[in-house]
């Protein structure tokens, strides 16, 4: 941090930087001999996109996880996925913390930037109670599939299944072991367990929902009167998304992949595809059985996303928020965004709109790189694109039969998608310093 330090590296950049590092040390143990279950290293763009779903906490992959890689490999991946989803200034921050070296006023700029956090006052004190409680809510969630899963695999591999798949689904990720029924087939085995489903949702929901949100809660306890309007926007709008999906799920699949279902497991696979596609890529149904209808309520869903300063992907619930009462204040003709008796600042609405046009941008590229590298259907390719910027990881199937370079847009869309695509355009753009303002003049618009 000292060095960095030194040669005036901004917090966004060393973000950007940090997980760069930190994707590529995983694509060096993963392309090992010992990661995979052949001791035969795998091709480096591979080890790469795997190294990149992982700590992205994306879920897209090109090896089925249980039947490709070892041990090893799934150890590699599953600490990739512990410390994409938490932030490795975080990470980076516990272990000084540990070591009980000083943390700095630097290194407290880079942790706020990291966690979203609204100063750098108590970002220290943040940082412990996010830890412990990802702790928590991680065992809890382990203990809770381990019930399930040590009575089916055994005592020793029902834990291990368990804590794998508590992180996997906490951080976000999708990232799965139940290759050993299929390859590739998620936790559809699991489509009619109550236990499991709920246990998942309840931790992709819980690390959706951002740090912010979590420690504003603990303070406040169950007084919504008093939260921060951040944190009142992110539950409301989780709330709507997660019954609204659900619904129209109900809706657009009831005579398809829920069709032979009894009633109950209709609604618990309803509830969880519309909570998994917001970033967390585990599905119950098989992606490619959908209607047209459905697989286009999964894009809105991954297009939207998690909530900001989370493990989660997308444009972010608070972007769309903000849009939204912009478009109802400027119908109203109000000057002001207002919302939940609050007037939102001045550059919330230039800030969400630069997110939401550089997502399309960064998303029509993708689609374009993506069809002139290979003849595959568009529909499919459209969803492959936001599931990757959305680190989502949900797949219709394709991502297997990507070439090389197709397979790097990939890679590059799921970069962008995790750190952020206005913060990878900051940190890439050198910012002009304000000088004098242009003369006024109006555009016809609309």
């Amino acid at each position: 941090m000292r060095c960095l330090k030194k040669i005036k590296i901004s917090p966004i950049q060393i973000i950007t930087l940090g997980f760069a590092f930190i994707i590529l040390i995983g694509a060096i143990l993963l392309s090992l001999p010992i990661a995979s279950k052949d001791f035969h290293s795998i091709p480096f763009v591979n080890a790469l996109f795997t190294s990149t779903s992982a700590t992205c906490v994306t879920g897209l992959v090109v090896y089925d996880t249980y039947t490709q890689f070892s041990l090893f490999g799934q150890l590699v991946i599953i600490c990739l996925i512990q410390v994409g989803g938490l932030g490795f200034m975080m990470i980076t921050t516990l272990f000084l913390m540990m070591t009980r070296r000083k943390i700095g006023l630097s290194e407290r700029s880079v942790l706020a930037e990291s966690v979203n956090a609204f100063q750098i006052g108590g970002v220290v004190r943040l940082t412990k109670r996010i830890t412990i409680c990802t702790a928590i809510l991680e065992s809890v969630g382990a203990l809770l599939l381990a019930i399930r899963f040590c009575p089916q695999m055994g005592l020793v591999t029902g834990i291990y299944y368990a804590i794998f798949h508590s992180i996997s689904a906490f951080c976000n990720a999708g990232f799965d072991l139940m290759g050993r029924f299929d390859p590739y087939i998620s936790l559809i085995p699991y489509q009619s367990d109550i236990l499991i489903n709920f246990t998942i949702m309840a931790l992709i929901v819980m690390g959706g929902l951002g740090f912010i949100v979590w420690n504003d809660v603990m303070e406040r306890k169950l007084c919504y009167r008093r939260y921060r309007l951040h944190t009142k926007i992110v539950l409301l709008s989780t709330v709507f998304l997660i019954i609204g999906g659900a619904v129209l799920f109900y809706i657009m699949e009831k005579d398809n992949t829920l069709a032979a279902m009894k009633p109950i497991d209709k609604l618990v696979t309803s509830l969880f595809q519309s909570i998994s596609p917001r970033t967390a890529g585990f599905n119950s149904v098989d992606m490619g059985g959908l209607t047209e209808g459905g697989t286009f309520l999964l894009m809105l869903l991954m297009i939207i996303g998690a909530s900001p300063g989370s493990t989660g992907g997308g444009i972010k619930t608070t972007t769309i928020m903000v849009i939204l009462m912009a478009t109802v204040a400027y119908i109203r003709n109000t000057n002001d965004i207002n919302i939940f008796h609050r007037r939102l600042e001045s550059n919330a609405l230039k800030r969400a709109v630069c997110c939401v046009t550089i997502y399309i941008i960064l998303s029509i590229i993708g689609i374009f790189l993506l069809i002139i590298g290979q003849k595959l259907p568009i529909k499919d390719v459209i969803f492959e694109t936001l599931s990757a910027i959305s680190t989502v990881g949900l797949s219709t199937g394709i991502t297997r039969e990507l070439d090389t370079l197709s397979r790097l847009v990939i890679i590059l869309l799921m970069y962008s998608g995790r750190v952020g695509s206005l913060t990878l355009i900051t940190a890439v753009l050198v910012r002009t310093k304000p000088g004098f303002r242009n003369p006024e003049e109006k555009v016809i618009i609309g």
